[in-house]
């Protein structure tokens, strides 16, 4: 028997509705409502089911942007995306790595839902104009001039420079080290002076309002964590080597960007309800 395209095709299309939201949770709600209408539909009039999966997640997923958009207005403090565990090999395929970071979310995060949706469906998976046109009700030649401005966007805010797997890795491990120590010279030594914190905890976990600038800033404010009853270890957060922690018997996870060999920004996730996915590999592919 045949496998049903939507359930060969899963992977991709949970990545596809991932991108677009930022939340596994919203995503797994996008590829429910995507399923029963597949379910309806006449497959033998479908000539391309994979393509006409994603064009069908995505412009489910564009509906619910839209929703989100306007209730994240309201969030308290900053959001940031949800992170998921990811198996070591979503570091080989670099670009999809790239695209689910929670760094590149963060700046998909300051895009317009329409924007995001043809810069996602363009530039990470490679969907032709003319497809994308049709899922997002739109001109070819307007989504190429979309496509265009999102590229620059994105381009003025993404992390500088893409460094190896192994380079990521050895400065999470160093600055896994200093986490533990509480040390501020430490953890001052692994960060950039130029260091930007981001911390979520959404109104139900402590967690800095604002972004907190500057090593010293920075480096106190981890210090003061871990001066908690503290555990950390190393995981694989969104394709890239990252650091899952608990403070007070309380999950968090720890994303860092890394530049020049220093941890340029972190990204700390305390909201309970964004840590539900730390124990088992998301099915993440293009």
């Amino acid at each position: 028997m045949t496998e049903d395209p939507f359930v060969a095709h899963r992977s991709l299309l949970f990545t596809v509705a991932y991108e677009l939201l930022g939340s596994a949770a919203d995503a797994e709600d996008v590829l429910q409502e995507s399923w029963l209408r597949w379910a309806d539909v006449d497959r033998a009039q479908v000539r391309d089911p994979r393509s006409y999966l994603v064009r069908g997640v995505a412009r489910q997923a564009l509906n619910r942007l839209r929703t989100l958009s306007r209730s994240r207005e309201d969030y308290v403090g900053q959001w940031l995306p949800e992170p998921l565990l990811t198996s070591p090999d979503v570091a080989e395929d670099v670009e999809l790595a790239e695209s689910v970071s929670i760094a590149m979310l963060t700046v998909l995060e300051t895009l317009a839902p329409v924007e995001r949706a043809v810069f996602v469906l363009r530039e990470v998976f490679e969907v032709p104009y003319g497809e994308i046109a049709e899922a997002i009700g739109k001109s070819a030649a307007t989504v190429r001039q979309i496509a265009r401005r999102a590229r620059e966007h994105v381009a003025a805010r993404r992390p500088r420079m893409r460094v190896s797997r192994s380079e990521q890795q050895a400065v999470v491990e160093r600055f896994m080290a200093a986490l533990r120590t509480g040390r501020l010279q430490e953890l001052m030594e692994v960060m950039a002076p130029d260091v930007v914190l981001i911390a979520d905890g959404g109104g139900l976990a402590a967690a800095t309002l604002t972004p907190v600038h500057g090593v010293e800033l920075v480096a106190k404010v981890l210090a003061r964590a871990s001066r908690s009853v503290f555990t950390a270890a190393t995981v694989w957060l969104n394709g890239a080597a990252a650091v899952r922690i608990e403070i007070d018997g309380e999950p968090a996870a720890v994303s860092l960007v890394v530049e020049d060999g220093r941890v340029t920004r972190v990204y700390l996730v305390r909201n309970p309800r964004k840590l539900t996915r730390l124990d088992e590999p998301a099915g993440l592919s293009r």
